[in-house]
């Protein structure tokens, strides 16, 4: 598979930037990187690039905490005994501002904003490297991934935390920034997806892992649909509305050989041959090889086994289902390659995850996994053009893109002539189940206003548990926030 890889540098700005090059590049004299020496060439642009890549990578996001802060809340997930107390916080909602997974996230998203400032403050730079050594395409390409990947970590940002510090150049001093409105954040990422769509390349042209013109416009509709902006997400939408297709094989998009698919949009790369021995000791920074994921030893019933499907997720799926299969094991399965059978679980567990486990082809994890962590994918997409056509179109063209899902399983179609409620509700259904586990179910539950029925049996308050707590450590050292700008009821 055709994916990129890492490399440590720093940049005399005063932040951590990962670099990397298919080819090894290893840049020279690091420490005196800065916009007067750099951005001289290709290499150099794409190297900055990829540094923004470099912090959806991290134990801060997407490799270790993101999938259980998100699986936790949802109750997706159940923690066995040995789920580490930071982790377990999130099953119940008994996190503060000192969590560590709270502070994480919200650390290495920032880093990964400041790398992608470094890129977009240095337009101009970058706009006069001779065409001879970088054609026009190529610049505005590049720029456009940094606009995409900033406006991803502003996404997740404000729709953990709320109103976040908007920042958009390189900060050259210690001088702190206020929290911006939700209004003003999703603002800004509107504006960058919009300006990325325009100058990203299509997948079919791009190199595999990098963002494209279908991930900037699948993106912006989905914020236009978080937001409530039903018409402009079915616009943004309707720009890659059948230029991806459903895969025939639901699980293609959990395994390793085939997670570069048809259905693919955007997810994090990984990719356990490149090298993962940084893991540990840059959960936020992104600084050096963080090539693997954990979330198959964390899951995996015969490794670290931290979680388990709860049953008001299994009890979701229909009779006869085959994405229930495809996303959980019992007792009587085959695994490792179909050469060992499941005959009992430990802890009495009626079910064990699946999806994204390599138990498909291995009769163990290791502590590196290579699957992707699948961002959106076109099933999703449809089921939110679903939405949005429930809302500003008709029942039938959201009937309509619900039954493109279910035919992909073979489950019966919905009817024509149901309700504008009767449609809500089987759109409620089918993210659930078909996107069991991809950590859309809590932010689903929250802006559709029933997080508090559906989690209150956990510890969900609504008016504190819709957000995160801003961290301690941000309030502490940013000069322009006090308590007073902690979000309520922390």
């Amino acid at each position: 598979m055709n994916k990129f890889k890492y490399i440590f540098t720093i940049l005399s700005l005063g932040f951590v930037l990962q670099s990397c090059d298919t080819d090894g590049l290893e840049l020279s004299n690091p420490s005196q990187l800065s916009p007067e020496t750099y951005f001289e060439n290709e290499v150099q642009v794409r190297s900055a690039v990829n540094a923004v890549y470099a912090n959806l990578q991290t134990i801060g996001t997407y490799s270790r905490n993101y999938y259980f802060m998100m699986d936790n809340m949802a109750h997706e997930n159940e923690g066995n005994p040995q789920l580490e107390a930071n982790k377990r916080l999130f099953l119940d909602f008994s996190f503060d501002d000192s969590s560590e997974l709270v502070n994480q996230f919200w650390d290495s998203s920032y880093r990964g904003i400041n790398k992608a400032n470094f890129v977009i403050n240095n337009e101009e730079k970058i706009n006069e490297i001779p065409n001879s050594l970088m054609n026009q395409n190529l610049k505005n390409k590049y720029l456009g991934e940094a606009k995409f990947l900033r406006a991803l970590y502003y996404f997740n940002l404000v729709t953990l935390y709320g109103g976040v510090p908007l920042i958009t150049v390189v900060p050259e001093n210690s001088e702190g920034f206020p929290r911006s409105s939700v209004e003003d954040v999703y603002a800004q990422i509107v504006a960058d997806l919009t300006e990325a769509a325009q100058t990203l390349l299509p997948k079919a042209t791009e190199e595999q892992g990098r963002a494209t013109r279908g991930a900037a416009y699948a993106l912006l509709g989905k914020v236009q649909l978080y937001r409530g902006n039903y018409t402009e997400a079915l616009a943004a939408f309707d720009n890659i509305y059948d230029v991806y297709q459903l895969t025939d094989n639901y699980f293609d998009n959990f395994m390793e050989e085939t997670e570069h698919n048809s259905e693919t949009i955007f997810g994090v790369e990984f990719d356990d041959d490149m090298g993962n021995n940084a893991f540990w000791n840059s959960g936020v920074s992104g600084e050096g090889p963080n090539e693997a994921s954990l979330r198959g030893q964390s899951y995996g019933f015969v490794d670290w086994f931290n979680c388990y499907p709860s049953d008001h997720l299994l009890e979701a799926f229909e009779p006869n289902d085959p994405r229930y299969k495809a996303s959980f094991y019992e007792i009587g399965d085959t695994y490792a390659g179909g050469e060992l059978t499941i005959t009992e679980i430990s802890l009495g567990r009626r079910a064990v995850w699946r999806k994204y486990q390599n138990y498909y082809k291995d009769a163990n994890e290791d502590l590196q996994s290579g699957i992707n962590f699948g961002i959106i994918r076109y099933a999703d997409v449809l089921l939110m053009m679903a939405e949005a056509a429930n809302e500003t179109v008709d029942q039938n063209t959201a009937i309509d893109y619900i039954n493109e899902v279910r035919d992909r399983v073979d489950m019966p179609l919905l009817p024509y002539g149901l309700s504008k409620a009767a449609v809500f509700e089987a759109i409620v259904h089918e993210r659930m189940v078909e996107l069991a586990g991809e950590q859309v179910r809590f932010a689903d539950l929250k802006r559709w206003g029933m997080a508090a029925q559906v989690l209150s049996q956990f510890g969900f308050q609504s008016g504190i548990h819709d957000l995160l707590p801003i961290p301690e450590a941000e309030i502490n050292s940013n000069s322009a926030l006090s308590q007073e700008d902690q979000n309520p009821g922390y």
